[in-house]
């Protein structure tokens, strides 16, 4: 699947590898790579579903297609998903930020 970045310091960690407002671990900057190569690889919306250790889920209370995975630990990843047909099982993932779940 398609992916691209609407956060600036969310494309300048996923293209240099450090960030000055996202001062991660090593660990969750390790997984939040892992969670972008799995939306690329991905074939449609069904692998990432599939995969019980993402918790990919819908955001409640969400009027858009916002939704977000697990990226380790209480940390997750969100993101906006542009569909590209009518069945809703392949689009474009807009990463919007990695915030701490449950914080």
């Amino acid at each position: 699947m398609d992916f691209r970045f609407e956060n600036k310091e969310l494309e300048k960690l996923y293209t240099t590898g450090r960030s000055k407002k996202y001062r991660l671990p090593k660990d969750i900057t390790e997984k939040f790579f892992a969670r972008m190569w799995q939306i690329e690889a991905a074939n449609d919306i069904h692998d990432l579903w599939n995969d019980k250790g993402l918790n990919f889920e819908r955001l409640l209370n969400s009027k858009s297609s916002s939704y977000s995975m697990r990226s380790k630990l209480k940390y997750r990843l969100e993101m906006i998903v542009e569909w590209y047909n009518p069945d809703q099982s392949i689009g474009e993932f807009i990463i919007t930020d990695i915030s701490v779940h449950y914080a």
